[in-house]
Parts: structure tokens; sequence; C-alpha cells
């Protein structure tokens, strides 16, 4: 089976092929300074050139679907499907803290994904590592320092743009207890996120929606201002 597969949820744009035979085919990473939707498409376009294949060479198409940046989700669902429905791929939607903790190969214990959602909130589910992963709770978003608090005591590994970002407060708050996994490796990689795809069921194209965890904050504006005007009457 050939994977397409595609990560525009974060700031990292990555787009890859791989085979299930083969390995990995080809993997595009960049960070994306303006908007994914300005290169995504060039990124796939490239890869297809650089590999000599061509999207009728693929079997499947796996894509993040979140948490992560609202635009950069929907950009990368939206193109996922377009390439889908027209030509009849199976689709399969990844959740981009799932994809994370694949970075982790080697030892066991609690690893913990974060990514970043601004003023020390974060993206965030706990994952049990012995031979495979477990996750044990829900995917949530909150603040950092209440989860830290909950873990403060227990050997955990970090990962993700989150793990870089607040290094110094999860430090500070757990000392040797944090184990922060370094920034070429805190990256969600596309390719891993085609091999976790090999193995799922394939989804409905037309039901697949972006998982975001909360609302945006044009979605929470929006309902402000509506609560507001009906109060107001």
């Amino acid at each position: 089976m050939l994977v397409l597969a595609i990560d525009t949820s974060t700031k990292i744009g990555s787009v890859s092929l791989y085979d299930d035979k083969i390995g990995v085919i080809g993997e595009l990473n960049l960070y994306i300074k303006i908007n994914h939707s300005a290169v995504i498409m060039n990124m796939i376009d490239n890869l297809f050139k650089m590999t000599k294949l061509s999207i009728k060479d693929v079997d499947r198409v796996a894509v993040s679907v979140g948490p992560g940046s609202f635009t950069g989700i929907r950009i990368g669902v939206a193109v996922a499907k377009g390439l889908c429905y027209g030509t009849k791929k199976s689709i399969v939607g990844i959740n981009e803290l799932d994809l994370l903790v694949q970075n982790i190969e080697a030892g066991e214990g609690i690893v913990i994904p974060l990514l970043d959602a601004r003023k020390e909130r974060v993206y965030y589910s706990i994952y049990e590592k012995k031979e495979g992963f477990k996750r044990v709770t829900e995917y949530k978003d909150g603040e950092l320092k209440t989860l830290l608090e909950e873990v403060k005591d227990r050997k955990v590994i970090f990962c993700g743009d989150g793990a870089i970002a607040y290094e110094k407060v999860i430090k500070d708050s757990m000392g040797e207890n944090a184990i922060i996994i370094s920034k070429g490796n805190s990256i969600p990689r596309s390719v891993l996120a085609a091999q976790l795809a090999v193995e799922m069921e394939e989804e409905n194209l037309y039901t697949l929606e972006p998982f975001y965890v909360n609302k945006s904050q044009a979605e929470r504006e929006k309902e402000e201002r509506e609560a507001k005007e009906k109060n107001s009457k």
C-alpha cells in the first residue's frame, strides 16, 4: 500500500509518501512562515516530481485532523479530501497527538505530547508506553500548570512544540522528573501518520472533519457577541 500523508496542524508543514513494504519513499518538512495554503500543494507536487510518482500511484491519503492550528487543520483536511474526491482514493484521519507520540521509540513510561495553544495553554493527552502506546485520557485543552500539578510526582516524557515552548515552566515545576524531547524529534512527521494509516480502517470521505478540542477565538467571540445581543433585548 502506498500512502500519501499530509500534516498542516502546526507551523511545520509535512508531506510524505510511504510504502508498507519498502518504507519511506519521500518526505518534506518545512517551517511555514505565512500560511499553509500558499505552499502545501507545491510541496505535494514537488514530492511527486522527486519520487517520479503521482496521485494515481497512491492507494490511501492520510491527513492530520488536529488539534492544532484551526486554519492549518482546515487547509490540510480540505486538500486531502479534494485529492480523494477526484481520484476515489481512501482516506484516513490521524489525531495530531497520537502522531506526536510516535516520535518516542526508546524507553517506557508516561508520555505527554504538548501542542502550544498560546498563553501557557496546551492541547494534550496522556499515554502509557510499553510495547506500544495506550492513551489513558481524553484529548484535552487546558492550562499547562494544571497538568504539571497533576503529574509532577511521576517521571514523564514530554514532546511537541508545547514542550519546547514551555520547557522552562515544565522544568521549574517537575525538575528531573521531566524529560523534554529535542526540537528535532518534537515535530510532527507525516511519514509516521502514513505508517499509522496503513493499519487503520478507511473513513467516510464526506463525514471526515477537523478535530479541534476547543472552539476557535473567532467562534468564541461570535458566541459572546450573540449572547450580549440576546441579553440586551
